[in-house]
Formats: C-alpha cells, sequence, structure tokens
C-alpha cells in the first residue's frame, strides 16, 4: 500500500444535486420546488397555518403551569445504595452525599440535589446526607441503625386561610 493509492471507499462522497442547470439536467427550471405558490418560494413559514381556519392550537384551550422556579431532584431508592454497597462500589462506614454517588455511579447528574425514596430494602449502617428523603426512606435508615441529614430543609407548616391570622410569634 503506498499513500498515492489511498482512496476512499466507494459510495463515501456524494456530489451535491447542481439545480437550475437546463431541463436535462433533470432538477432544471423549477429546480424540484414544483410549480408556483407559496411553497415555491423562499422564505415560507406556514407550520400551523389551515388555510385561514382557526388553527388547532388556538381552538384548544391554555391548560396547566409551568413553575420556573421548581427544584428537580434526582431520586435515588434505597435498594439501589444496598446494590451499590453490596457490590463495594460505596462504603457504608463514610458519609454518602452527592459527590460520592456520582463517584459511585449510582448517578449522572445531581442537578438542584437528591431525593431518598424508600423502595427497596437497606440492611447497613449507613449515614446519608442528601437534599430530600420521603419518611418511609427515614424511618427505613433510622431502623437500619444508620442516620440521615438533609441539605434542603423541608417546608413550612401550611398558610393559613384567607381571612385568618398568623399564629403569634413567641
Amino acid at each position: 500500500m503506498k499513500l498515492n493509492q489511498l482512496s476512499d471507499n466507494a459510495g463515501s462522497r456524494k456530489t451535491r444535486k447542481r439545480v437550475g442547470r437546463g431541463i436535462g439536467s433533470g432538477s432544471g427550471k423549477t429546480s424540484g420546488a414544483g410549480h408556483k405558490g407559496q411553497k415555491s418560494r423562499s422564505g415560507v413559514a406556514i407550520k400551523g397555518f389551515e388555510g385561514g381556519q382557526m388553527p388547532l392550537y388556538r381552538r384548544l384551550p391554555k391548560r396547566g403551569f409551568h413553575n420556573p422556579f421548581s427544584k428537580r431532584f434526582v431520586a435515588v431508592n434505597l435498594g439501589r445504595l444496598q446494590q451499590a454497597i453490596d457490590a463495594g462500589r460505596l462504603d457504608a462506614g463514610k458519609t454518602i452525599d452527592a459527590d460520592t454517588l456520582r463517584e459511585a455511579g449510582i448517578v449522572k447528574n445531581a442537578r438542584d440535589g437528591i431525593r431518598l425514596l424508600a423502595k427497596g430494602e437497606l440492611k447497613s449502617k449507613v449515614s446519608i446526607t442528601v437534599a430530600g428523603a420521603s419518611k418511609a426512606a427515614q424511618e427505613a435508615v433510622e431502623r437500619a441503625g444508620g442516620s440521615l441529614s438533609l441539605t434542603v430543609p423541608p417546608k413550612q407548616a401550611e398558610q393559613p386561610a384567607k381571612g385568618e391570622e398568623k399564629p403569634a410569634e413567641a
């Protein structure tokens, strides 16, 4: 094999279609755009247009609300933690937090924090630091002899209904 004998695989490079170069080319005159009308011209944007009829996206009512300030937590189950401890990827003697979970490959991206859920069973005594946890998960960790600390404080008590006064603070 010599350098001057190197070539691309057959069919790996395709020549571009030269439109508008005469009737014999097969894509001359109208350049493959059909005949006349808005779609044959450039700068067309008619995605939701329904010929003057009220378009579907305007006939349907608006619904819902997207909260731009909502937190996106990554859910981690107790059973998944126990699997990683059994496999030796997590050390039960050290504190388990978002960084150690990322290094162990349990989560890819911690987003706004980790939320611990109670699916599965935890047998090891571990100390865990996460953003949130369900009540069942908290009880399961304490039942196994471990400790759980939350970085994000739980939501405050419910706001008083309209007309009611706030309770007096001491």
